[in-house]
């Protein structure tokens, strides 16, 4: 038996009229590039086929940032909905035979929980796997109802749900995996009678029940994994997370970090063995520290290369410049190339 072949369909189309901004949400940057760049890194790092992104808002301003992705574009020319969206990908991916869809906003979604998803789809010959999980306080989100036996039988938006759905707490992530045939056969079923007057994406789950097709659920315990960046506070804790995945990263290569959630490492710079970073160090922009440095509270290294056993006093700022290995600078110095 082959193995199926997926296309991701990454919805970028929207304003995001929350973040309050005059650029396309999916181009507001965290963790030293655009949102939606790290959304397409983890679908690269899942190994996925082929990729679809839906543009709209500004929508070249979105390709232009995608110089060094290969993506299939598509523009949805009206915003009328998350169904839609996925409607004018249709021909594109002509050639999947299963079509994972994700939101560009939600930077913080690794590549390994994707692998499991689809490996849990393509072990229970699925039609349709959907992503949940559940919060504390899931205020917003379309809720997952589940028949007795744990299959979805429809998400129910926010605005549309009762009061007894709304008190449920398993909501839906946005990540859909769904046999390509079946996806747009029912994107066509779609209507618009909601109070939103929109083409709802959740709304395949219950077209799905009534032809008697079992939705699966893929409960992803971890939520912030799944945390859709709508406003510049959710912007700032997607930055953290991602900031403090890589400080852990570091610290298990054998670096030492006395105040980890305050310091900041670019991923493209280097940092040596049995280096020390005190609080609020900054190590940035391709970046090179050798072994046994110590850099002490609020250093600065931008695009330098620092020598081994290098000791940076306080609130130095080095900025395009090499250090000799051994040598020591005393604290509040600015030095650049």
């Amino acid at each position: 038996m082959s193995i199926p072949t997926i296309t991701a369909v990454i919805l970028a189309a929207g304003k995001g009229t929350r973040m309050k901004s005059g650029k396309a949400k999916v181009l507001h940057e965290l963790f030293f590039k655009p949102m939606l760049h790290h959304v397409l890194d983890s679908v690269a790092g899942a190994e996925i086929d082929n990729t679809a992104i839906i543009v709209g808002h500004q929508s070249q301003r979105v390709m232009d940032s995608l110089g060094q992705y290969q993506f299939h574009p598509v523009l949805q020319e009206e915003q009328l909905g998350t169904g839609h969206a996925v409607l004018c990908a249709e021909e594109v991916c002509t050639d999947a035979d299963q079509i994972m869809i994700l939101c560009g906003d939600t930077p913080l979604i690794r590549p390994e929980t994707l692998q499991l998803m689809i490996k849990q789809h393509q072990n229970n010959s699925a039609r349709l796997t959907l992503m949940t999980t559940c919060l504390d306080n899931p205020l917003g989100y379309g809720r997952i109802i589940s028949d007795k036996n744990g299959f979805v039988t429809q998400i129910v938006e926010q605005k549309d749900a009762t009061d007894e759905q709304r008190a449920i707490n398993e909501i839906n992530a946005g990540i859909y995996l769904v046999d390509k045939d079946f996806l747009f056969s029912a994107l066509k079923q779609v209507g618009t009678d909601n109070s939103q007057g929109e083409v709802y994406l959740t709304d395949i789950v219950a077209i799905a029940a009534r032809q008697g097709h079992k939705t699966h659920k893929f409960m992803h315990e971890t939520a912030i994994d799944v945390l859709g960046v709508n406003s510049r506070i959710e912007l700032a804790k997607a930055h953290n997370e991602l900031r403090i995945r890589h400080n852990n990263k570091v610290m298990l290569t054998g670096v030492t970090m006395q105040s980890p959630e305050t310091i900041l490492i670019s991923p493209d710079s280097t940092i040596g063995r049995d280096t020390v970073l005190e609080a609020g160090v900054q190590v940035i922009n391709n970046s090179i520290v050798g072994r046994e440095a110590h850099l002490a509270s609020g250093v600065i290294v931008d695009n330098c290369v620092l020598g081994d056993q290098c000791s940076i006093g306080a609130y130095n700022i080095l900025q395009d410049c090499s250090i000799a290995e051994q040598s020591v600078l005393p604290p509040l110095n600015f030095r650049k190339s």
